[in-house]
């Protein structure tokens, strides 16, 4: 990081690895390349830190026998792994977090979309809920999938088969829907 760049504290996204499976080292690289809290499910600390990686927070771990990086935090909860770090995030004051994980749908964390902006990672796909009023810039090509949980329409894009979506020309995609949010993913 140069020197003129400062980050303030929880200005990125925040990074929990729930579970790394297949993921992308370049992408992987690029998600913590401005230096996020990085959050470790327990089961993947160890994986982790083979990496490399400094890792912040640790959720969930009930071996006391593992040692830890110096200052790294362990944090607990009573629910499952999610619960425990969205509850920490929001307590802490994050507005965003990327998660990576293997099987987990974005609907699954639907009960803290409207407090925290979650983008969840896979091995092939990025996956967000988008608000009203989302416009933006894509290369023709370019694809979408769609979970068509409710009636949307859109601008610049063509349906493909089932969920898959593709620009139809290089500019702007605009969706259209009244629903809270419609959650859509990209190709990585």
């Amino acid at each position: 990081m140069s020197s003129h760049h400062i980050v303030k504290e929880k200005q990125e996204p925040a990074l929990y690895i729930h579970e790394l499976g297949e993921f992308n080292q370049e992408y992987l690289g690029q998600l913590l390349e401005w230096s996020p809290t990085l959050i470790v499910n327990a089961k993947e600390y160890e994986k982790i830190t083979s990496l490399g990686l400094k890792v912040d927070i640790v959720v969930n771990s009930a071996d006391v026998s593992i040692t830890y990086q110096e200052n790294t935090k362990t944090i607990m909860g009573p629910g499952d792994e999610f619960n425990t770090v969205l509850n920490y995030l929001l307590s802490q004051k994050y507005d965003a977090v990327n998660i990576i994980s293997v099987g987990t749908k974005l609907i699954d964390l639907e009960y803290y979309l409207a407090a925290i902006n979650i983008v969840l990672f896979d091995a092939t796909r990025k996956t967000y809920a988008i608000t009203k009023g989302f416009k933006v810039w894509k290369p023709q090509g370019t694809i979408y999938y769609i979970d068509i949980i409710s009636y949307f329409e859109t601008s610049n894009l063509k349906q493909n088969e089932g969920e898959e979506f593709e620009v139809i020309n290089d500019g702007f995609v605009e969706f259209y829907f009244n629903t809270e949010y419609l959650i859509i993913s990209e190709k990585l």
